[in-house]
């Protein structure tokens, strides 16, 4: 019995002791990895590797938001042995006082950031913290956004905040692709915070993406620059620009004055900061709104711009009230082709009459008021548009003219760029694409949009940009026009309406919209100005200039040719006039000089045939310009 019960002993601490060394086999060998990692867990402290921000780049990649590096303060308060004289050099060196930088050493937490006088630390500065080689004092490389062009293009990039998230604009709008995954520096310590004597883990962090713009930056630069001339020489109290591609709604820049720098964002009003007039800012269009009621005119056949006419005595007669011309005698007989260079409001009531409301107000809709054009960006508006019920024979006449409707800048531009691109509208649009930094490859691609085709016939295309080319050779758009090139537009002059609902008096939104090539265009420019002074109050007196600023830089950036067939400008009394230079090639010397009469004409060589000439011949030069001829 005794000696079954030692057995039964003995067969109960064998299973006991295999069970142990199972056990332990298990932990050490099977499970050590686990256990290990459990370990090191325990033990792991991370310091933080913040991830660079995407780019923000022009259609051409250069580069409008980026990042510069920067150094911030981070502290691990166990590991600082002489707390006094850590606090106390490290607050001479980034300006702090030494109760403040001691409430940091001291703090018991594991890992303590200075913040905020800890952060975008210069290299003197980090040089400087550097040089004490202190245990627990480190300083984390980390990336700041930066816009190398201060103001430019600030109401379509926006900012970001002190951690880099976005705020407004793009930046908020593409936030998530823009933002990629933090990195870290994985140390190892014991429970004191004592640091092991482990190797460290370098988890390296993951950059955003890049956003591809539409925008040319040049064209971009040249555009705030005349904004801000604009804005000093006449004191505006606001400005827009747009430049856009009819063919597929690409926005090749985009200005508002006032404007501020993203880098300061802090320093200017929230109205400033995050208000991009230029989708925001709805107000009455004037007679750039004329655009559309000549052309809802010519599509429905209501009239023939060079056969039918109209009598202007410099007012009409409307249920309701009289509406006047800007000329106050009236123009007198004239086709409607010279109405609309004329820009005479009674004729443009005749038209709105000849449509009706409903047709009228089926255009209206069509081209794209009354709703959001749909761009890729935040803050857009609608604008304001008579309900239909509520039009009485007041209201489309002054509907017809552009009074009493409230439109946005780039509804104007959408629209006009259907008209003048054979009725087809396409949605505007910023970003081209979102690609990866290193490699390139495109995560997403914007496709150009063409949300409404056929709105009106190609011939009512060809005849209105016909039109608005004479509105600029002959008409209010003659400060946009440039020699050699064809150039169609329309100014605009709209009186403000105060918050009493009145309109104010000597207060207007001067305006000027314009295309080019007249017969092709591939460029629409807007340009208004809110509250210009010192300055006639017309919209070709202050805008169209600005407008033909920005053609002339296209021109030269794009390398746009010549052309011929333009219609000839009407020149003022005060205007240099520009004439053709004709082709006196194979001709005589005495039949030359006939044929370039008006011209000097200086000549060289022994024989009596001009087989040279400078200027080229049809080349387009100032009146009474030398031309010279070589004779063989």
């Amino acid at each position: 019995m005794q000696n079954n019960r030692i057995k039964l002993i003995f067969l109960i601490c064998t299973f006991v002791f295999l069970l142990i060394i199972i056990k332990v086999f298990y932990s050490q060998v099977i499970e050590y990895r686990k256990l290990n990692t459990l370990a090191e867990n325990l033990w792991s402290r991370n310091l933080p590797v913040g991830a660079e921000r995407g780019r923000i780049l022009d259609r051409n990649g250069k580069v409008i938001a980026g990042n510069v590096t920067t150094s911030t303060l981070v502290l691990i308060p166990n590991q600082i042995k002489n707390k006094e004289e850590v606090a106390r050099n490290l607050a001479s060196i980034i300006g702090v006082s030494y109760e403040e930088m001691y409430k940091h050493v001291s703090k018991k937490v594991s890992i303590e950031r200075v913040h905020p006088e800890g952060r975008d630390l210069s290299y003197d500065v980090s040089e400087k913290i550097n040089s004490f080689n202190y245990d627990g004092v480190y300083l984390l490389k980390e990336t700041k956004r930066s816009y190398p062009y201060k103001e430019t293009l600030s109401h379509v990039i926006g900012y970001v905040g002190i951690d880099n998230q976005g705020l407004s604009g793009l930046e908020l709008l593409y936030d998530k692709y823009l933002t990629g995954t933090d990195g870290s520096i994985k140390y190892f310590s014991d429970g004191k915070g004592k640091k092991l004597s482990l190797p460290e883990v370098y988890e390296m962090p993951t950059s955003g993406m890049d956003i591809n713009l539409t925008i040319d930056l040049e064209l971009q630069l040249l555009l705030e620059n005349e904004l801000t001339n604009a804005e000093k020489k006449y004191n505006v109290e606001g400005a827009i620009g747009i430049v856009m591609n009819p063919k597929n709604g690409e926005i090749l820049a985009m200005s508002n004055r006032p404007t501020f720098n993203p880098s300061n964002y802090q320093n200017y009003s929230v109205e400033t900061i995050n208000r991009n007039l230029a989708i925001w800012s709805s107000f009455e269009p004037g007679s750039t709104f004329k655009i559309l009621t000549l052309t809802a005119a010519i599509n429905e056949g209501k009239v023939n711009i060079f056969e039918d006419t109209y009598y202007d005595t410099g007012s009409i007669h409307v249920e309701g009230g009289t509406l006047h011309c800007w000329k106050h005698k009236g123009h007198g007989l004239q086709t409607f082709l010279e109405v609309v260079e004329n820009s005479c409001n009674p004729g443009f009531v005749v038209m709105g009459n000849k449509l009706g409301k409903k047709t009228l107000f089926d255009y209206i809709d069509k081209l794209g008021f009354g709703s959001k054009t749909g761009i890729d960006l935040n803050g857009e508006s609608k604008g304001i548009i008579f309900n239909l019920d509520r039009v009485g024979p007041l209201e489309l006449a002054t509907t017809s003219f552009g009074q009493g409707v409230s439109v946005t800048a780039l509804q104007q531009v959408q629209s006009v760029s259907a008209i003048i691109n054979d009725g087809n509208m396409y949605t505007p649009f910023v970003v081209k694409s979102i690609s990866e930094p290193e490699t390139k490859t495109l995560i997403k691609e914007t496709k150009p949009n063409l949300k409404n085709k056929n709105i009106i016939k190609k011939e009512t295309s060809e005849l209105v940009r016909y039109a608005l080319e004479s509105v600029v050779a002959k008409g209010s758009g003659h400060n946009a026009y440039i020699e050699g090139y064809r150039i169609g537009g329309k100014t605009g002059t709209a009186q403000k309406v105060g918050t009493d609902g009145k309109y104010m008096i000597g207060n207007y939104i001067l305006s000027f919209i314009g295309f080019m090539p007249a017969d092709n265009p591939n460029y629409v420019v807007y340009i208004a100005l809110d509250g210009a002074k010192g300055v006639t109050q017309y919209g070709g007196t202050a805008s169209a200039p600005i407008a033909k600023n920005i053609f002339n830089e296209i021109i030269n950036l794009y390398n746009l040719k010549e052309s011929i067939e333009g219609l000839p400008k009407e020149y003022l009394w005060y205007e240099t006039k520009y004439v053709t230079v004709p082709d006196v090639r194979g001709l005589s010397l005495k039949e030359a000089k006939q044929k370039l009469n008006g011209f000097k004409v200086e000549y060289s060589g022994s024989g009596e045939t001009v087989v040279m000439q400078n200027p080229y011949p049809l080349k387009r030069v100032k009146e009474a310009s030398s031309v010279k001829l070589l004779l063989k």
